[in-house]
């Protein structure tokens, strides 16, 4: 479901996961340490568990790094490598990437597959048309001609080509936009460096996309659910080692026309947004990538809409999910339901 916000002594993580005191755990020793951030477009954080004060801020600013490389490897809109791939695209050639685009692209390509192309990194000249492509999101109005060239271009991940690590497109309409996988695969990489140190217990924040290795002291690390039309958290859970949760929701990067909201996460087949879900709340566990496997689903849920995501969660393989639509009514797979413990509203 939403966004996660994890409060700290600076001020609250922009997002739909909010970090929980876990009981007497909280004020157990070894402390927890938290090392904030900024990329990606949102706020981030890093809580470690067991470690110093000095080497939780030297591992934080390891994953901090790696954050900064992979925004400023996969940016949609400022220069960056996924731009240079872009332009080489329109102009109908090829271009030399390396192994880890490949794998991220080909990943993202198998879950387009599998979801019927309502994941779709491909559209980012839609994604672009409605204001998107913006740090800052002001109301717009594009026309149904706009719209229809692009949806009619039908861009696909599997127009993408490779030979080796040279990316080209058999259509010159794919404009790749990341934006819903990249964090995920970020989550990923930070474990991996974590991991790597042996570091005993770390909570990983990107906007409310959230991964957890290990757990800090007796009680694993606790987790709210955002409410996406209110203050604090509609549930919350306990997030175990090597879980994610991640969310899509209607409710950070949005504007509002005619009395019509306009989130972020656009519809491939009519090219308009979706306005019938306010968040969906995915939990990912095992494996190497948790992360990515909890940030991209959940815009074919969202996509698909109250009515039918069930069967589309079946088929991805999903068995916690949560869905809150637009009228805050809430729905849960039972593993999910097992899993929350749903606040009164």
């Amino acid at each position: 479901m939403p966004i996660p916000f994890l409060r700290r002594a600076r001020g609250l993580l922009a997002g739909a996961l909010l970090l929980l005191c876990a009981g007497a755990a909280c004020a157990a020793e070894p402390a927890i340490h938290r090392v904030p951030g900024h990329v990606f477009g949102t706020e981030v954080e890093v809580a470690i568990y067991g470690e110093t004060e000095a080497r939780a801020e030297q591992l934080g600013a390891r994953v901090l790094n790696e954050f900064d490389r992979l925004h400023h490897k996969f940016h949609a809109w400022q220069p960056s490598a996924l731009t240079a791939l872009n332009d080489a695209i329109a102009r109908g050639e090829s271009y030399q990437g390396d192994a880890e685009m490949v794998d991220l692209l080909q990943s993202a390509g198998r879950l387009a597959e599998r979801s019927d192309n309502l994941f779709n990194p491909a559209i980012g000249r839609l994604i672009r048309l409605w204001g998107f492509q913006s740090s800052d999101i002001t109301a717009h109005a594009p026309s149904a001609a706009e719209i229809r060239r692009w949806v009619d271009a039908k861009p696909r991940m599997s127009d993408l080509r490779y030979d080796g690590t040279r990316i080209s497109s058999r259509n010159k309409a794919v404009m790749l936009d990341l934006g819903g996988y990249a964090k995920g695969y970020a989550l990923d990489r930070a474990a991996a460096i974590l991991r790597a140190e042996h570091v005993q217990a770390a909570l990983i924040n990107i906007g409310g996309n959230v991964l957890a290795i290990g757990r800090p002291g007796a009680r694993p690390w606790q987790v709210g659910v955002r409410d996406p039309r209110g203050a604090g958290a509609v549930a919350q859970l306990a997030l175990h080692d090597n879980e994610a949760i991640g969310t899509s929701g209607d409710y950070q990067r949005y504007f509002m026309n005619e009395g019509k909201r306009h989130p972020h996460i656009i519809d491939p087949r009519s090219g308009d947004t979706i306005d019938l879900v306010a968040s969906v709340t995915i939990i990912a566990s095992g494996g190497s990538d948790p992360g990515t496997r909890s940030d991209g689903p959940s815009k074919p849920l969202f996509i698909n809409g109250p009515k039918n995501w069930q069967r589309l969660a079946q088929r991805l393989g999903l068995s916690h999910v949560m869905l809150i639509d637009a009228d805050r009514n809430v729905e849960m797979t039972p593993a999910m339901r097992a899993r929350m413990v749903v606040r009164q509203r």
